[in-house]
């Protein structure tokens, strides 16, 4: 008798054991070990080689500081930062605006709602290599938008739109688009519409909607938005060669860096302008929260409660 109740509670504790647990020890936390590899031999190390290689400058006698020293006297490299931001920051600022109405359009469903936002989307899928093809056949002086607009006769001489900042500034437009529109509908379709129809019985109009409720709830997505398009919109490379003047107004930082692997075969100097390149992305992304934490201190979603 005794041993069938002994042989009962071990059967009772072996059916209410933990089956994450061994031997006393949550194995739960292995799950997570896969993810942290992965991070760290695609992110961590190349991050700590590059910054080490940065220091590590080519030739016998230099200086550890040597590349950046490089870097800030010589305008072909420093001025790189001024043009890529001159870029970058318009651009995003662009679709993160239009962003925002087309999101507040399409945030209820409805008929078109999905193709809608199929066909806004579909220039993200092209990839930027092809789009910037696509314009320069589109925006070329014999291309299809100036032949149309003489045969019109609303222009007298084609307009200039390739190998200029104009070109690479509507590729990252038609490219950075569909990412700012898709990251803002997750955020404009996550608000309480109930939140907005309660401010119209109290006599709220729809512009007072939304900048009373929508906008302060929308700041993080705005925010978070920002960031990711900026980053984006700072690394161009292909439609900055092909659209743009890779020796003049749109000799980005990213060209630089290319010029110092493949052409000087400085490997060094070409993982100091990367992290150049990468300080200035921490800066402007540090900018962008500090200010969202200076003027909005609620939670980080508007979540539909």
């Amino acid at each position: 008798m005794a041993s069938e109740t002994i042989s009962a509670a071990a059967a009772s504790r072996s059916a209410n054991a933990d089956p994450s647990t061994v031997a006393g020890r949550d194995l739960r936390l292995l799950m997570v070990v896969p993810g942290l590899l992965v991070i760290v031999g695609l992110f961590v190390y190349p991050f700590i080689y590059g910054f080490i290689s940065s220091f590590s400058p080519q030739g016998e006698n230099a200086e550890w500081l040597a590349n950046y020293q490089r870097f800030f006297s010589e305008p072909r490299l420093y001025e790189t930062v001024g043009k890529t931001l001159w870029l970058a920051l318009p651009v995003t600022i662009l679709n993160v605006g239009l962003a925002v109405p087309f999101a507040f359009m399409l945030r209820t469903p409805s008929r078109g709602q999905r193709l809608l936002s199929t066909l806004l989307v579909i220039p993200m899928t092209l990839g930027t290599v092809l789009v910037a093809e696509g314009l320069m056949l589109y925006l070329a002086p014999n291309g299809w938008l100036n032949r149309s607009l003489l045969e019109l006769g609303l222009l007298g001489s084609p307009l200039r739109l390739l190998n200029n900042y104009w070109g690479v500034a509507l590729s990252l437009l038609i490219t950075g688009f569909p990412f700012a529109f898709m990251m803002m509908l997750s955020y404009t379709t996550g608000i309480d519409p109930t939140l907005a129809r309660a401010a119209a019985t109290l006599g709220a109009s729809p512009m007072e909607q939304f900048r009373r409720i929508y906008l302060p709830l929308l700041v993080p997505g705005l925010t978070i938005t920002f960031c990711l398009t900026f980053v984006q919109a700072f690394a161009v490379f292909p439609s900055a060669v092909l659209l743009g003047a890779p020796a003049g107004a749109t000799r980005v930082i990213s060209i630089a860096a290319y010029e110092m692997a493949y052409e000087e075969y400085n490997w060094s100097m070409a993982s100091t302008v990367a992290m150049v390149m990468g300080a200035t992305q921490l800066v402007i992304v540090g900018i962008a929260l500090g200010l969202r934490q200076f003027s909005y201190r609620g939670p980080v979603v508007g979540g539909k409660g």
